[in-house]
């Protein structure tokens, strides 16, 4: 694939931090060919709602296991939101659908809801829940430390990654280096 007149880009296996390269004139033009369906569900009706519901009832399923306290269900509720919250909109990079060329193959969905833009109405929602849930949370495990720790950890997993510093940024263990997909034309 590559020929005299390309280089790739490829990252050391041992970087924990790598910033993604802006996308080629190529794949920008293939971004605006067609919406792009993965992540235009965020701003539809009733987007907002399932994370209520969601909280909701991940909060009744952990408060009906026998033997699980109040302090304890917050927690879980708390951690399983914000790991499932991670792993959607941070974790896993493309979409899966093939009609656009990969032209979001090296973002994120937080990269590609709104198109890329910061601190649209969806992203501010989406900024908040983690939010509340942490104080909901703590509030209701009476401030407890171990909880309030265990919670204050969850709540940065989540939300460090939304913030525009951490646009395009990649904190990767134990993985090899990325696909030949980055290619700069010289």
């Amino acid at each position: 694939m590559n020929d005299g007149s390309k280089k790739s880009r490829r990252r050391r296996s041992s970087s924990l931090l790598y910033q993604e390269p802006q996308e080629s004139m190529e794949h920008l033009s293939d971004q605006a060919a067609i919406p792009n369906l993965n992540a235009n569900w965020v701003n539809a009706k009733g987007a907002w709602a399932i994370h209520i519901v969601l909280i909701v009832a991940l909060k009744i399923f952990f408060s009906i296991i026998p033997g699980i306290k109040r302090d304890t269900s917050w927690t879980l509720t708390n951690i399983t939101y914000m790991f499932g919250s991670y792993l959607m909109f941070h974790w896993v990079q493309g979409i899966p659908f093939e009609f656009n060329a990969g032209a979001y193959d090296n973002l994120n969905m937080w990269e590609q809801m709104d198109n890329g833009d910061q601190f649209t109405p969806t992203k501010k929602f989406l900024l908040s829940v983690p939010i509340c849930l942490f104080l909901a949370s703590t509030h209701y495990t009476h401030y407890d430390l171990t909880y309030f720790t265990i919670n204050v950890l969850a709540l940065l997993g989540v939300i460090v990654p939304k913030l525009p510093v951490s646009h395009r940024l990649r904190v990767r263990f134990l993985s090899g280096p990325p696909e030949d997909r980055y290619i700069d034309e010289r």
